[in-house]
């Protein structure tokens, strides 16, 4: 593993450990990654590079690793397809501080804080591409195929999130159709990808695709709740943006429902005040009321939903860190 990889991948111990059957792969993808996030022109190299750091947990190419080796043979097509997701991944998350307009990621300045809008929105476009660059070698088309629908439904989950905003009728439903596609239809893509270049039957790329969904769900439920509760220290990245956008996230939508009359007043106006923090404002609300345990609730239903679906895998290290990753998923503070 070359210098660039070992200084920049900070994974919490608790996930090494749950990584332990695909440590090889993931370091040779860490290789990849590193060897391919490179460029002739000095500004665009460290660009990428500082987009390489923002990556964080690599669950996306763990899922990968860790799909196929639950469900069949690791193959050198895996280390492309893990490092194919993860350029997508991080693309994604340089687009949404943008969106956001957030100054924090990994306890780093986000793209957009330390350059700016154009060069974070050019970056992440340059990531996708780049993550068509890394599949040249495969010999058929079904990854190509699988991650432009991914990628498609990912950004229609964003716009109808951008539609969504201030849109404080939305319900249960509409909020899970949008989580659905910005955030596990990517993890979803993750565990199909590796189960069927695995050689997986039909039947056990399905199971673990809908692993990979309802695994997502999981993950964006418990990522919208440390918006509203987390520890901006802990975390590493900037919270409350949520609220500042008028996005009605999981959390929101429950604290809705509980609120009426002037109750219900007060709460619509903190969230519409301009320059106010809202997560302070909004504090004591969700404090008296179940929005924050119903949300939890809500994520540990779809962890244990996902983790149902490993039941026909054969038994070892690989399924089990599967169980574990649903498991980390809900009870993560990061």
């Amino acid at each position: 593993m070359n210098n660039v990889v070992q200084s920049v991948i900070k994974v919490p111990e608790a996930l090494r450990l749950l990584y332990f059957p695909v440590e090889q792969q993931l370091a040779q993808t860490e290789q990849l990654l590193g060897e391919e996030l490179r460029s002739d022109f000095p500004f665009v190299d460290r660009l990428a590079q500082y987009g390489f750091r923002l990556g964080g947990k690599r669950l996306r190419p763990a899922l990968v690793l860790l799909s196929a080796k639950a469900s069949g043979t690791l193959a050198p097509e895996h280390l492309r397809l893990a490092a194919a997701v993860e350029m997508i991944h991080t693309a994604s998350l340089i687009h949404d501080d943008v969106l956001d307009e957030a100054t924090l990621r990994r306890h780093l300045e986000t793209v957009n804080a330390k350059w700016d809008n154009e060069a974070s929105v050019l970056l992440g476009d340059y990531l996708l591409a780049q993550s068509l660059c890394v599949l040249g070698p495969l010999d058929d088309t079904f990854a190509y195929h699988a991650l432009a629908n991914t990628a498609r439904v990912m950004c229609e989950g964003e716009l109808r999130q951008i539609a969504s905003r201030g849109n404080y009728t939305l319900d249960e439903e509409g909020y899970l159709e949008i989580i659905a596609g910005k955030t596990a239809a990517l993890t979803a893509c993750c565990c199909q990808l590796g189960a069927h270049y695995a050689g997986a039957s039909p039947e056990g790329c399905e199971a673990l695709r809908v692993f990979g969904y309802r695994l997502g769900v999981a993950f964006q439920i418990a990522d919208d709740l440390l918006d509203v509760v987390g520890d901006e220290q802990t975390v590493g990245k900037s919270l409350g943006t949520d609220l500042v956008k008028q996005k009605p996230t999981l959390p929101l939508i429950r604290l809705l429902s509980q609120v009426d009359g002037a109750g219900r007043d007060e709460v619509m106006a903190a969230l519409s005040e301009s320059g106010k923090p809202r997560r302070e404002t909004l504090a004591p609300w969700f404090a008296q009321c179940d929005a924050v345990q119903y949300a939890r609730e809500m994520a540990l239903q779809y962890s244990r939903e996902a983790a149902a679906q490993l039941a026909s895998l054969p038994a070892g290290a690989a399924r089990q860190s599967l169980e574990g990753l649903a498991a980390y998923t809900v009870g993560r503070d990061r």
